[in-house]
């Protein structure tokens, strides 16, 4: 089902996904061709950004990295915050760090990149002008955001805190899944997934966007230069699969349960 976002979000929801890379041209060309997404310029709070379009609904941003940053590649999951200062700070209380900001971005709003105690980064965004993503539900647009850790013990109580998420842990043996909830409603997740965190990442929030096919858009990602790192498969949540851009940043792309 198509969503179309007018309004601000509660805090706590993730409104927002943006990736920094090295080259911003290349990179526009392969969302452009995998998504359908467009392109506009701005805001610019870190250097040259672009916000992607879909029917022209803003869904998700794109940024140039300065030449001399050697950062991994990573889709950044951004929360919603209704005064970005004030959760920098409880940020740092509960044990997180907050290495940008916060600070503004023109008039589209206010905002900070953080990470938590076991070192997953995400941002917050205080909305202004730009109040986030406009559009869900269809090809090329954010599905969902989950935090992947060792295990969700050590991290769930953080978000808690912070965003005033409401847990909910599947009750299993082999399976540790927390659901976070804002009023009731799931807006994200942690997965602890053990000894099968992948060593050069850690801990990390993963973006998932949807698509119309599955299998199609996977070996669309390959064909334009990225790679597959999980094949097709489904779950109970949809077919997803697991892809990397050219650059390298991770996400996952799924087929919902419709």
């Amino acid at each position: 089902m198509t969503e179309q976002a007018e309004t601000r979000r509660a805090p706590g929801t993730p409104c927002w996904v943006s990736l920094m890379v090295h080259g911003l041209g290349t990179t526009e060309d392969f969302y452009g061709a995998l998504f359908g997404w467009e392109f506009a310029p701005g805001p610019e709070p870190f250097g040259p950004y672009v916000r992607a379009l879909i029917d022209g609904k803003e869904v998700a941003g794109i940024g140039q990295l300065p030449p001399d940053h050697n950062l991994p590649m990573a889709w950044t999951t951004y929360f919603a915050t209704d005064d970005a200062d004030e959760t920098a700070e409880t940020i740092r209380g509960c044990g997180g760090t907050v290495a940008v900001g916060p600070l503004d971005a023109g008039s589209a709003g206010r905002v900070a990149i953080c990470s938590d105690p076991v070192g997953a980064v995400f941002g917050i965004w205080q909305a202004a002008a730009h109040i986030g993503t406009r559009l869900t539900g269809v090809h090329g647009t954010p599905a969902w955001n989950e935090l992947v850790t060792r295990d969700t013990s050590t991290v769930g109580k953080f978000y808690q805190s912070v965003f005033g998420h409401e847990p909910e842990a599947v009750v299993s043996a082999d399976f540790d899944y927390l659901t976070l909830h804002v009023a009731g409603r799931p807006v994200a997740a942690v997965h602890g997934v053990g000894r099968a965190l992948p060593h050069d990442r850690g801990a990390h929030w993963m973006t998932y966007f949807e698509v119309d096919d599955t299998d199609a858009a996977a070996e669309l990602a390959a064909d334009l230069g990225g790679r597959v790192l999980r094949p097709p498969h489904e779950t109970a949540n949809g077919r997803l699969a697991v892809v990397a851009d050219p650059e390298g940043a991770i996400f996952t792309i799924v087929r919902s349960e419709r």
